[in-house]
């Protein structure tokens, strides 16, 4: 896809990832060593009730899962960055993720004619259509036209 394929109001959804246990706590290790990410015991005493995913891990989870549904590989140029990460409601062991994404904003560079900046809404729902977290990123894309 390039920056002409991805006008304002366009929509798209991606494919599924369960999170297991596993995988969670081999996350929570690595990269956010908080005990209702990393020990099942101590979870089930916390706030949370049980094991619960890092926002972090969520976000790369919903991230894999856009990059599996967009086939960007051709136009990416990388992003500028992201705004509005939000974590909503926990993801537990188990949750099934999936993310719908929309077109904001579109707009071609002004000083490189080559690419254009595409802003996305992603919305990442649980098995339950529940929204548990959200970001928007901004995309910088190759033009077709260029």
């Amino acid at each position: 896809m390039f920056y002409e394929d991805m006008p304002v109001g366009k929509t798209y959804a991606t494919g599924t990832k369960t999170l297991s246990a596993e995988e969670i706590i081999a996350f929570g290790k690595q990269w956010d060593n908080q005990p209702f990410h990393v020990d099942e015991a101590a979870a089930k005493e916390s706030v949370f009730g049980g094991l619960i995913a890092s926002g972090f891990h969520t976000i790369l989870t919903a991230f894999n899962l856009t990059l599996q549904a967009s086939d960007w590989s051709e136009s990416s140029m990388g992003s500028p960055g992201m705004a509005d990460v939000r974590w909503i409601k926990p993801v537990y062991a188990g949750d099934t993720l999936r993310v719908e994404a929309e077109v904001t904003a579109a707009k071609p560079s002004k000083s490189k004619p080559d690419r254009g900046f595409v802003d996305v809404q992603y919305n990442i729902l649980n098995q339950n259509d529940v929204l548990v977290s959200s970001y928007h990123s901004t995309h910088m894309l190759k033009r077709r036209d260029a």
